[in-house]
């Protein structure tokens, strides 16, 4: 429910299309919020975090998860992951930020403190999918859950929407 439906920002623009093919206007906002993103990065520490628009290739392999990453890094990473455009940053198949996974983990938790003490953690990197959902005995039609589901977004800070809820629940 949270990290399967591909969320990484809370950026309204995101959020609001579920489409593969961005709108221009999308393409446009994307672009500006990393930007955004890789001018944080730089005044949290990370004086050589490559600019998007100058250096595409070196920002995607900054972006990689697999790469060595310092503390400095991860700590830039923290505070200014909330500002990458989904569409530069994770994917469901992906591996989340440290923020986001925790973000996620919140979200879990506080579904069981809501009655559903045997919804799963997400994967170490951050996902989790139906089949994780149905094998711990959760239905997402259960009008429980989706009403335990958005009173626990507010624990993420945009990381996991009420619009993330409800696609993840209407893909089943």
């Amino acid at each position: 429910m949270i990290a399967a439906c591909g969320s990484s920002s809370s950026n309204s623009s995101n959020a609001s299309n579920s489409s593969d093919h961005p709108t221009q206007a999308q393409i446009q906002q994307d672009d500006q919020a990393a930007v955004r993103f890789a001018d944080c990065m730089r005044s949290h520490g990370v004086p050589s975090f490559p600019d998007p628009t100058s250096s595409p290739r070196g920002f995607k392999s900054a972006l990689d998860p697999s790469a060595k990453r310092s503390p400095a890094f991860q700590s830039a990473l923290n505070g200014c992951g909330h500002l990458l455009p989904r569409s530069r940053g994770s994917t469901q198949s992906d591996v989340h930020s440290p923020a986001q996974i925790a973000s996620f983990l919140a979200f879990a938790r506080c579904l069981r403190t809501h009655g559903f003490p045997s919804f799963p953690d997400p994967t170490s990197s951050g996902n989790l999918t139906h089949e994780m959902l149905a094998n711990a005995g959760i239905n997402l039609h259960q009008p429980a859950v989706v009403q335990a589901a958005d009173a626990c977004v507010g624990v993420t800070h945009g990381a996991v929407t009420r619009a993330d809820v409800a696609r993840f629940i209407a893909e089943q």
